[in-house]
């Protein structure tokens, strides 16, 4: 039998998106883990994704994202299923948008819990259903010439 927890700090937060938001500005890791910190977690796992020097096999030379206007309402939705799985304390996700350069950072998600294995698990979840549900598209060009454009969806 599962054990039963009657501690509040053992159940999912009435409101615990903290953050959801697309942006055309720097990303800031510390920013996103603050906005997750919560006293009755055990477990608060984060997930930065940085633009790479290279795709499929060429070398990246240019990088831009771009979103649809209900990108940010689609974000919610994928957060919302999350929380309805798993007892999330908190949660947060920003991705960037414009121009970015190899290193910059283009998302950013992250998940408290009460324990780290549910931790793990919900934000594994978050930024994959993110990746692949929410209107983001990145466009990039390649040093062969070639260019590509890759969608969420």
């Amino acid at each position: 039998m599962a054990p039963h927890f009657d501690h509040p700090g053992e159940q999912a937060a009435p409101d615990p998106i903290r953050l959801l938001e697309i942006r055309d500005a720097p990303l800031s890791i510390d920013e996103v883990f603050r906005a997750v910190g919560d006293d009755a977690t055990g477990g608060t796992t984060l997930f930065v994704g940085t633009v790479r020097n290279h795709d499929a096999g060429a070398d990246v030379d240019s990088l831009g994202y771009s979103s649809h206007p209900t990108a940010e309402a689609e974000m919610r939705r994928v957060a919302d299923r999350v929380i309805e799985k798993y007892p999330v304390r908190a949660l947060a996700a920003v991705h960037r948008v414009g121009d970015l350069a190899v290193g910059d950072l283009a998302v950013i998600v992250a998940v408290s819990c009460p324990h780290r294995g549910e931790a793990f698990e919900a934000c594994r979840m978050l930024i994959d259903d993110l990746k692949h549900e929410v209107p983001i598209w990145k466009h990039q060009t390649f040093s062969n010439g070639t260019e590509e454009w890759v969608g969420a969806c």
